[in-house]
């Protein structure tokens, strides 16, 4: 019988021994969202004058890492992210972080074909007695590099809860090369934005198209949230849960006794996701919970699985969308502002499932001060990127209504999507719409 504990005795080591295995030149990759190991970067970026030309990849680092703070001129550490947090966003900003082009559910697959992790650190919950220690929050890409890493790096923290798989959800002390025990600091504290009355009423809108049984996807953002919540607050019954994000929406849906799972067609009574963000109430229901199920984002978010859901709903956000129906979701401009993410994966999937609808929900206005601008646009922003082609995009919704954009001619499309513009921006609209060809004599709005 193996002995884990004397094992565990024998790879434990201090946080400034862990970051020696580092080298000048080496691709150090860092575990997902709120599982990136914030305590060992900061003992990596003392390194900062030993060390040169260092690769870090993350996935949504949460906050600002030390070792992109420390080097503003990028000689030690070349930060980069494959989806962008608020804190690798002003990094972007200050050119001190690059982002990483990524279809999430091929992410597996990039790491076999195009990767070799020279390093791949990640905090993970504490060991287990069968000698696992479990990915936590983010399964995500996890078990993949690690499989390909040279070294791998845990970072223990009791704070982390244990999240029950799926597949790939742990990771065993066998495969582990060096173990850390942190200073156990909470884990990222991500509350679900408040919803106003603009998104209160595209939730309304949204809700018109959620059926019994429906298996729901929810995106980032306030808009996403307030249909979680509206969700927690019907009557529907026996909802689902597949997703590759869960936040505290899915807590309420299931304590309010809306979503039982009962008529998925897999993964019956569990809600299905590759990574979590939200607040301690989301986090302690996640610990030791069936209820949830934790897999590699090759499995949650690929469409071809996704899809055999029936009514799999797709509900995410738009930063706009042009008359063609191109959603741009991940930049303004030539400004990156997050990822593709999975979104593509599941409005993809949603119109493959059986009953299933892909929905971009947003404000009919951007944010801001001064004159009104609109997120229905004439054409995407110069340097906007297209996080939805237009032969995918499925459902449109803003506060003033909803359109389903499948099958439609262009100027078909130009006038649905502005009859849900903003009404004081309409006429523009129209007036752009002429001069592009897609509009007809006997179009309205």
């Amino acid at each position: 019988m193996v002995d884990y504990a004397s094992l565990y005795k024998s790879k434990l080591v201090s946080a400034e021994e862990a970051v020696k295995v580092v080298k000048s030149g080496d691709w150090v990759h860092y575990g997902h969202f709120a599982m990136a190991p914030i305590y060992l970067d900061g003992f990596l970026a003392q390194r900062k004058d030993e060390l040169r030309a260092v690769k870090i990849a993350a996935v949504t680092y949460p906050g600002l890492p030390q070792t992109a703070v420390c080097d503003p001129q990028r000689e030690s550490f070349i930060f980069n992210d494959w989806h962008f947090s608020g804190g690798t966003r002003k990094l972007h900003d200050q050119g001190l972080c690059n982002y990483i082009p990524l279809l999430y559910h091929e992410g597996p697959a990039l790491y076999e074909r195009y990767h070799e992790p020279d390093v791949f650190i990640t905090r993970v919950a504490p060991m287990d007695k069968h000698g696992y220690f479990n990915f936590g929050t983010s399964n995500s890409i996890h078990a993949t590099t690690a499989a390909l890493a040279k070294k791998v790096i845990v970072e223990v923290n009791d704070k982390v809860p244990y999240c029950y798989g799926g597949n790939d959800e742990a990771i065993h002390i066998s495969d582990v090369d060096m173990i850390v025990e942190s200073d156990n600091k909470p884990l990222a504290q991500v509350p679900s934005p408040t919803p106003n009355e603009v998104d209160q009423k595209v939730a309304d809108y949204v809700m018109e198209l959620v059926e019994d049984g429906s298996i729901i996807q929810l995106g980032i953002g306030a808009m996403p949230n307030a249909v979680g919540m509206s969700i927690a607050k019907s009557d529907l019954k026996d909802l689902g849960g597949h997703t590759e994000m869960l936040v505290d929406a899915y807590v309420d849906m299931f304590e309010s006794g809306v979503m039982t799972g009962k008529r998925k067609a897999f993964d019956k009574g569990r809600m299905v996701f590759t990574f979590a963000l939200g607040t301690q109430k989301l986090y302690d229901f996640m610990d030791h919970n069936r209820a949830v199920a934790s897999y590699q984002v090759n499995y949650t978010n690929n469409p071809y699985l996704s899809s055999q859901h029936d009514k799999l709903i797709s509900i995410n956000n738009a930063i706009e969308v042009d008359l063609y129906g191109q959603v741009c979701s991940e930049s303004s401009g030539i400004r990156h502002i997050t990822g593709t993410g999975g979104q593509l994966d599941f409005i993809f999937a949603a119109f493959k499932s059986q009953g299933g609808k892909g929905i971009i929900c947003m404000s009919s206005l951007k944010e801001g001060k001064g004159d009104k601008k609109s997120r229905i646009v004439p054409t995407l922003t110069t340097g906007g990127i297209v996080t939805v082609p237009r032969t995918i995009t499925n459902y449109v919704i803003t506060e003033y209504g909803a359109v389903d954009l499948k099958a439609m001619t262009t100027w078909q499309r130009a006038e649905a999507l502005i009859s849900v513009a903003h009404p004081d921006l309409r006429d523009e609209l129209v007036k752009e719409a002429e001069k592009m060809n897609i509009w007809v004599k006997t179009n309205k709005i």
